[in-house]
């Protein structure tokens, strides 16, 4: 896995704009206060950190690629970034952070139980976690079916998930998190294009 985002990464712009980038912006600083400790896990290019340290948090970027950190150190300079350990263990120290931000990646991770636990390791006593992950509703999933079916679901492809609410719901819940909510956000009502859930640490 390692390997894959390592090549991907290397052939990435050097600052590209995260997708939906203004609305997940909005997203995350409403919710992360100032002085709190924010672990961005899956921070790419690091456009999130630097928006955090703008907004006043302490933010923790971690990635599984070095090739993606390296951009992450450009965009945000002296940010406290790190590379996510061989085993999948995140770098940080148990009940460490605040909240834990997790915006598109799940449905890259193989395991995303396990990536949670660990989110829930290093989060403190009622810490929280703000997650984002592409929408498959059940007609957006026809959609996709009668129009782009292959390339969507291409076994090549990056995504390795595929989320309904109750799914993330369920999924959230087994890495040992209360789920508050889960939203569909974007888009139009019948194809939204995000689900964002909220939930803290059980």
């Amino acid at each position: 896995m390692r390997g894959f985002y390592e090549d991907f990464w290397a052939d990435a712009p050097a600052d590209p704009e995260p997708w939906a980038w203004e609305r997940r912006r909005a997203l995350l600083l409403g919710e992360a206060r100032p002085g709190e400790r924010v672990l961005d896990l899956g921070c790419g290019s690091g456009r999130f950190v630097a928006a955090l340290r703008a907004a006043g948090a302490e933010p923790v970027g971690v990635e599984i690629a070095d090739a993606a950190l390296e951009r992450a150190r450009a965009v945000a300079p002296g940010a406290d970034l790190r590379l996510l350990e061989p085993d999948g263990a995140l770098p940080l120290e148990h009940g460490s952070v605040d909240l834990v931000w997790c915006s598109e990646v799940l449905e890259h991770v193989a395991d995303g139980t396990a990536l949670l636990q660990e989110a829930r390791r290093v989060l403190r006593p009622d810490g929280r976690l703000l997650v984002t992950v592409p929408f498959h509703g059940r007609v957006k999933a026809a959609a996709i079916a009668l129009t782009r079916f292959d390339a969507h679901f291409d076994p090549q492809g990056q995504h390795l998930r595929f989320f309904t609410r109750s799914s993330l719901a369920g999924l959230v819940r087994a890495g040992g998190f209360e789920v508050g909510s889960v939203d569909a956000v974007g888009g139009l009502p019948l194809v939204r294009e995000s689900l964002v859930c909220r939930a803290t640490r059980a």
